[in-house]
């Protein structure tokens, strides 16, 4: 056999081999994504279980002119099954853009609840609704998730450089393989 025959079969080889490596790269790299998300979902699930240990069972929820009785309790229920509901459909698929954007919706609503559960208990004249250590631990629980959702944008950040670049782009294309969307960080 002449050197010249052995020249394809040395080019198919090297691109067979580069290909398996670019493959097993974005894998990687969409795995590490998908784990920073668990952790994410972990601490997003804790601001959901805080606020059921928080809300009192609706017949302790008093009603009057002063307190809004469940009219209070009531937005932060709703917010918090929102974050519930949002969080275990992008648990089923965490890079899907749509549905990272609506967790960063419900997220914000479940702070906007909290805002105003804080502000609203600051003016009840019955006295404070809310436990007098939630607050800290509520401050805890979102650097926490601060911390996790910036993990997962940098996962994110990585995958999708990872998909962009030339020739990793066709392997990307040929798999299927779709930018994906980081959380925005809620401070």
């Amino acid at each position: 056999m002449q050197t010249s025959t052995w020249v394809p079969w040395i080019t198919a080889a090297v691109a067979v081999f580069w290909g398996v490596g670019g493959y097993n790269r974005l894998v990687r790299l969409r795995s590490d994504a998908n784990a920073a998300f668990a952790a994410l979902e972990s601490e997003l699930t804790k601001q959901v279980r805080l606020v059921h240990a928080v809300v009192p069972p609706e017949e302790e929820q008093t009603q009057s002119q002063f307190t809004g009785g469940s009219a209070f309790w009531g937005g932060l229920q709703g917010a918090a099954a929102q974050m519930a509901a949002t969080l275990a459909s992008a648990k089923a698929k965490p890079l899907d853009p749509e549905r990272i954007a609506a967790l960063g919706a419900a997220q914000e609503v479940l702070s906007m609840a909290w805002d105003r559960a804080e502000r609203d208990d600051a003016h009840d004249l019955a006295g404070p609704r809310l436990p007098d250590d939630f607050s800290s631990e509520r401050q805890q629980l979102m650097r926490m998730a601060l911390a996790a959702a910036e993990q997962f944008n940098q996962a994110v950040a990585r995958y999708n450089e990872a998909i962009a670049q030339f020739p990793a782009t066709v392997l990307a294309w040929l798999f299927g393989f779709q930018p994906a969307r980081g959380l925005r960080a809620r401070s």
